[in-house]
């Protein structure tokens, strides 16, 4: 996580309290690790939110459609489905 902040940094990211929802000159997040899963303090893995949100989901379903999700036992498939069903 370290080497990933740093690159960050490298490449002009200074990070704001107020900065959490908006424009970012870039953000690199760990999405997955296989299967694996990771809580440690600064690390989460799988990403806790990427369930919900159709930017991460869907280029892994191009790529991994039947990859399950560790903790929710879905596939990327299933998760894109349900994010494209109306509420």
């Amino acid at each position: 996580m370290a080497a990933l902040l740093g690159i960050e940094a490298e490449l002009g990211r200074t990070r704001e309290p107020q900065e959490r929802y908006t424009a970012r000159s870039i953000d690199i997040d760990i999405l997955l690790i296989g299967g694996r899963v990771i809580e440690v303090p600064g690390l989460s893995v799988p990403h806790p939110r990427m369930h919900e949100r159709a930017f991460a989901l869907e280029p892994a379903a191009d790529i991994a459609p039947h990859w399950r999700h560790p903790v929710l036992g879905r596939t990327v498939f299933e998760l894109v489905r349900d994010l494209r069903r109306p509420a």
